[in-house]
C-alpha cells in the first residue's frame, strides 16, 4: 500500500507541474488519458515526462494486481472455519470492520490472552507515558512500546468506527469531547477512542458483549 501511494503521489506531482489535475492513475484507461492530456496552456505533454509517467503507471498496475492477489488470499483465510479464525469471523459481524482490519486484529492481537485491559493497552502501545521528575510532571503521550502494526490498525479502525457506528457510545463520547474542534485535539481524542474500542472488542470476543450502541451487519 505504501508503494501504491508513492506511485500515485509521484504521478500527480509530475502532472501538477504541467497544470493537469484530472488524471486518474488507477483506472484501466490510463494510456488513453495520458495520450489526451495537455498542459495548462494547451500544449501536449513533453515526451520524457510522458515516458516517466507511463513507467509509474505500469508499476502501479503491477502493484494493484499483487494487492488483489493478497486480498483473495486474505479472504480465503478469513472464510475458513478453523478455531484460530473465529475472532476474525466475529469481528466481521460488526459494522465498520472489514476483512483487512479483522484479519490484522485477529492474527496480531486477539490470538493472545490478556490478563486485563491494561495488558491489552500495553501490548498496543496505547498506554499513557507520564514524566515525573522532582516538581515537574507532564504527559509525554502514549508509550508506543507495543505492536506498531496493531496500533496503527486500531487508530485507523477508530476513525472508521466514528463513521460507520455514529450512534455508538464511543462515537458520542468523541463528539462530546471534541465538538467543533480540529487538529491536535481530535488526534489526541482518537487515540483514546482507539484504546477504549480495542478494550470493548476484547470484551466482545471474550464475553460476547457487543460494544455499547454498536450495530451488527445484516
Amino acid at each position: 500500500m505504501k508503494e501504491r501511494i508513492q506511485h500515485i503521489g509521484r504521478i500527480k506531482g509530475l502532472l501538477a507541474t504541467q497544470g493537469v489535475r484530472d488524471f486518474w492513475a488507477g483506472r484501466k484507461d490510463w494510456v488513453t488519458q495520458l495520450e489526451s492530456a495537455v498542459t495548462g496552456d494547451g500544449r501536449p505533454l513533453p515526451p520524457l515526462l510522458t515516458a516517466e509517467i507511463s513507467r509509474h503507471c505500469r508499476r502501479l498496475a503491477l502493484v494493484d494486481s499483487m494487492l488483489r492477489e493478497i486480498d483473495v488470499q486474505r479472504d480465503a483465510m478469513a472464510a475458513g472455519s478453523a478455531e484460530a479464525d473465529q475472532p476474525i469471523q466475529r469481528l466481521l459481524q460488526l459494522r465498520g470492520i472489514g476483512p483487512q482490519i479483522a484479519t490484522v486484529l485477529g492474527r496480531e492481537v486477539f490470538y493472545r490472552r490478556f490478563r486485563n485491559r491494561r495488558g491489552l493497552a500495553s501490548y498496543l502501545g496505547l498506554t499513557p507515558s507520564p514524566l515525573r521528575s522532582g516538581n515537574m510532571e507532564r504527559d509525554q503521550g502514549i508509550s508506543k512500546a507495543g505492536n506498531p502494526r496493531a496500533r496503527t490498525t486500531s487508530i485507523e479502525l477508530a476513525w472508521l468506527w466514528l463513521r460507520y457506528q455514529p450512534q455508538s457510545a464511543l462515537a458520542c463520547w468523541f463528539r462530546h469531547r471534541t465538538g467543533d474542534l480540529r487538529g491536535r485535539i481530535r488526534r489526541i481524542a482518537i487515540v483514546a477512542v482507539a484504546r477504549k474500542l480495542m478494550i470493548a472488542l476484547w470484551c466482545y470476543l471474550q464475553e460476547g458483549i457487543v460494544p455499547a450502541g454498536a450495530t451488527l451487519k445484516a
